[in-house]
């Protein structure tokens, strides 16, 4: 049995992380730099970015919006701390259906 917490630690995060890499490259930072933003080690930014980890969910057009403002702000500098923000998108999945397990929580 796989917990819908298992799906998010392995596909779900990943993917945002992903996600957020790929918008901060195209917002022209250095993989260096997005390391650095993203709190991550650079070796996971170059997975990321070539697409060998968090490739596995496609998102939806307000999800793919929420991770390009997001990026935005992070290049901007406008956000200091990106852990209720990507709560925040996490949450948009699990209201789209069975992103993440697809059991209701309330």
């Amino acid at each position: 049995m796989k917990l819908p917490c298992e799906k998010v630690v392995w596909d779900v995060l990943p993917a945002i992380r992903a996600s957020i890499a790929e918008e901060l490259a195209n917002c022209g930072l250095t993989q260096q730099e997005i390391a650095r933003e993203l709190d991550m080690a650079p070796s996971a930014v170059s997975q990321y970015l070539s697409k060998k980890r968090g490739y596995r969910i496609v998102f939806e057009d307000d999800v793919k919006e929420s991770i390009s403002q997001l990026a935005l702000d992070i290049k901007e500098k406008r956000v200091t701390d990106i852990v209720p923000r990507v709560c925040r998108i996490c949450t948009q999945l699990r209201a789209e259906g069975d992103r993440c397990g697809g059991h209701d929580t309330g």
